[in-house]
């Protein structure tokens, strides 16, 4: 069982190193895989030391699975190629989500979609996976009509660059700019690229993402919102239903769902933050309350470690399926 990281020394390849540690994913050889200024780098994983290697040469491995998170181009060139050889490509960028021969998956909402003969499947978008979590059981049981989301997003979803920013705004150095404007003790309502609706693909992506993994009827708003956090999404969530409900039954349900924590005991001021939820894999969930403008409509509070479920841990759980259904 070959296993090939690629991206394995940015930001998210890392934490994916962390999780397939932490739950012990089978494979006989790893293959850490980067761009070519990364070639030739010692790694010490595990107690072992790794050599980074390039594209072409993980490629002439022929790894049975491999996990992208190298960026869309990468992907888009690359993906093509490993499929090609027998390799099971597990994608962390844009490039694949939308296409309707790929599958987008979260496994404990579609999971079971995944067929031996999928070669790329698409890792859904971070905002997207942490939405859904929650949506999921709510609209199996009462039937999810309209969302309207706002989206508090850690700058670690820009990258490292983002993160220096933030860095040198701290102590007051002038450097190269992730964003447009200072993050330092700012809101910026400006998460990816603007689109001709007046939306940013950001926005767009956890409308389009939600038809395709969940039900194309469901009507989405969003707003989302870079802050100057350092690990975790934050995503203010208003959901009307089909159906009536009681608020206790919804609460009921989300404490039942794998993979979701109930974090909502107002009175000790108890409530999902990104403080807490910095490296952990569950998706966190509070404030869940009625809303008192509308007889079918409820509000909630929904927190996740972006890099963690958000991408590498997601990425790792398809992989887990794969090696358990087809390995």
């Amino acid at each position: 069982m070959k296993l090939a990281i690629v991206g394995a020394t940015g930001m998210v390849g890392n934490v994916m190193l962390d999780v397939i540690k932490e739950r012990n994913l089978h494979f006989d050889e790893l293959l850490l895989v980067a761009s070519e200024n990364s070639i030739g780098k010692i790694i010490t994983y595990c107690g072992k030391e790794y050599s980074v290697i390039g594209l072409d040469q993980a490629l002439q491995k022929k790894p049975e699975i491999a996990i992208f998170s190298a960026g869309g181009e990468t992907s888009l060139l690359w993906a093509p190629k490993f499929a090609e050889v027998g390799t099971v490509v597990i994608d962390n960028s844009s490039a694949w989500r939308m296409d309707p021969l790929k599958k987008l998956i979260i496994p404990e909402i579609n999971g079971s979609q995944i067929k031996e003969t999928d070669k790329i499947i698409a890792n859904p978008n971070c905002s997207t996976i942490q939405m859904l979590m929650v949506l999921a059981p709510i609209h199996k049981e009462y039937g999810v009509k309209r969302v309207i989301v706002s989206t508090y997003q850690s700058i670690t979803g820009t990258g490292v660059k983002a993160l220096k920013q933030l860095e040198n705004e701290y102590k007051n150095i002038e450097g190269e700019m992730a964003y447009n404007y200072k993050i330092h003790q700012n809101a910026i309502p400006h998460c990816d690229d603007f689109l001709e609706n007046g939306y940013t693909k950001e926005e767009m992506k956890l409308s389009n993402e939600t038809h395709k993994i969940l039900d194309s009827s469901i009507s989405i708003s969003a707003t989302a919102v870079r802050i100057p956090v350092m690990g975790g999404h934050s995503e203010s969530i208003n959901i009307e239903l089909e159906n009536s409900f009681d608020i206790l039954d919804i609460v009921s349900l989300l404490k039942e769902t794998p993979g979701v924590v109930v974090k909502d005991d107002i009175e000790n001021l108890k409530y999902p933050m990104p403080l807490y939820s910095k490296n952990k894999d569950e998706v966190f969930v509070g404030r869940i309350r009625k809303d008192f403008s509308h007889d079918k409509a409820l509000n909630l509070w929904v927190v996740a470690d972006n890099l963690r479920k958000g991408a590498a841990t997601n990425a790792v759980q398809i992989a887990e399926k794969i090696v358990a259904d087809f390995f």
